[in-house]
């Protein structure tokens, strides 16, 4: 259950996103910046993942099962397969296991709470491509959870700096789903 965690925080942005949804398209500049192919730990799950919306498209990959279930547990996976378009920041596995223990099991018990929120925080509404991204160094991007994350450029690399003062590294970018597109990264993007 912790593996599908990943997912699901993605998935459970997105759905806020889509919940949330605001007329405001400026949020579109928000979408990660590209990442080069080189730095990506594990290219096999992006390749892997079929052109199904974008909760079909993680559970596909293989690497995003604590994702999926924190998406189940927060009750966001069908806003998620919904119309979008959406960019999801995407957690991997490793990157929940990167949290201090018990994270997930207590995240887990509240879903409706700081759960949803986390997840949400993932999720930038419309369809921003990498890109994109590259002209948004330094520029705040606001999620779907209302929050905002900074974008980072230094050459290929792109990271995201999250309100806590976290920084994560995208570690692959444009993944194509019917909804929306996934950017990969290694590590949770924390709202506060």
């Amino acid at each position: 259950m912790r593996r599908i965690l990943p997912v699901a925080a993605v998935l459970a942005l997105a759905l806020t996103t889509a919940a949330c949804g605001s007329d405001d398209t400026d949020t579109a500049a928000a979408a990660p910046a590209p990442a080069t192919t080189s730095a990506s730990p594990s290219p096999s799950p992006t390749e892997s993942m079929a052109a199904g919306d974008i909760v079909d498209t993680a559970v596909a990959a293989g690497d995003f099962t604590t994702l999926a279930a924190a998406l189940e547990a927060a009750g966001l996976v069908e806003t998620l397969k919904g119309a979008g378009p959406y960019t999801v920041f995407a957690p991997t596995d490793a990157a929940f296991e990167k949290l201090p223990a018990g994270t997930v099991d207590t995240l887990l018990k509240d879903p409706k709470g700081d759960l949803t929120q986390i997840l949400t925080y993932h999720v930038v509404e419309g369809e921003v491509l990498a890109a994109d991204v590259v002209k948004l160094d330094g520029q705040k991007v606001a999620t779907v959870q209302g929050g905002e994350l900074t974008v980072n450029v230094d050459g290929d690399a792109v990271s995201l700096t999250d309100a806590a003062g976290g920084t994560v590294n995208v570690t692959a970018t444009d993944v194509d789903a019917s909804n929306g597109v996934i950017h990969v990264i290694d590590g949770v993007l924390m709202p506060k």
